[in-house]
């Protein structure tokens, strides 16, 4: 390395250093974990076991009906709730008056920046047997039900797509800010209809938005527990316990925190794909 090179990399270096200390090595360290016999309690030392810990995981019926649920919470909460409303809600908030845009923008982003936990508490009381949403289906003579017992999984979907569709209202409202008005006011002269507007004009020139939001959506709910944990605890049974609750299952509850570890390394390798899948949408050009 020349001297120039060496003094611009000089800037970037305290950087690196603090990358390596406290992001590489952690994930080396759990890296290391996952492929040993370490627990909490009752053992001396651990041991190699290789691969043993996730040859487990997919022989363990609970762990393929956390990985079915996990993709299940996030292609309805994330992929088709938080991404298709916040759409929705930008395209609207577009086009009313500025009062409805200050009143739904705030109440939007309000659920948003709530802590997890008080989010979650406010969605238990909301779905329980005895909370709002069956005493408004009373009030309306329709059926009630326990959600949170019959029907767990979309409830904690919906919770997440309450608390997080405020980013992608955020991130489309600022993409279609950036769509010259002469394009949409040209097609609109021509008689292209709403639909026809959006599918044509509005989508395609916000292509790249709505990749990098699908992509940070999905890493944020893959990551997802405390909501969950909140309103469900991954019951009834495990009929809503994804990854993420698996995981804290079996390295704190179980005291296998070396099985724990590789759950955790799998999740990390599935929103690894998700990323690469959506870095190749981002590189492909409009």
């Amino acid at each position: 390395m020349n001297p120039r090179s060496l003094a611009r990399a000089l800037p970037v270096t305290p950087a690196l250093v603090l990358l390596l200390l406290f992001l590489a090595g952690p994930i080396a360290y759990c890296a290391w974990i996952a492929f040993t016999d370490l627990q909490l309690t009752g053992q001396a030392q651990s041991s190699f076991v290789g691969f043993e810990n996730f040859r487990t995981a997919f022989r363990d019926e609970e762990f393929l009906n956390a990985v079915w649920l996990t993709l299940v919470f996030t292609v309805v909460s994330s992929l088709l709730g938080q991404n298709t409303l916040g759409l929705a809600l930008a395209s609207l908030m577009q086009r009313a008056s500025k009062p409805v845009r200050t009143l739904t923008g705030g109440i939007v982003i309000t659920a948003w920046v709530l802590p997890e936990v008080v989010a979650g508490f406010l969605l238990y009381a909301f779905f329980r047997k005895e909370g709002t949403l069956n005493a408004l289906l009373d009030l309306l003579h329709l059926p009630s039900q326990n959600w949170l017992f019959t029907l767990p999984i979309l409830a904690v979907s919906f919770a997440n797509v309450w608390r997080g569709t405020a980013f992608s209202m955020l991130v489309y409202t600022a993409a279609l800010n950036e769509i010259p008005k002469e394009i949409t006011e040209a097609a609109e002269v021509d008689g292209a209809g709403g639909w026809r507007r959006m599918w044509h004009i509005t989508l395609p020139m916000i292509r790249r938005s709505i990749g990098t939001n699908l992509m940070l959506n999905t890493l944020q709910t893959l990551s997802v527990f405390g909501l969950i944990w909140v309103m469900t605890r991954g019951g009834p049974g495990d009929r809503s316990q994804t990854l993420p609750l698996f995981m804290y299952e079996q390295a704190f509850q179980n005291s296998m925190i070396g099985y724990g570890t590789a759950v955790a390394l799998l999740l990390l390798l599935v929103g690894s794909l998700f990323s690469v899948v959506y870095m190749r949408l981002l590189r492909t050009e409009v």
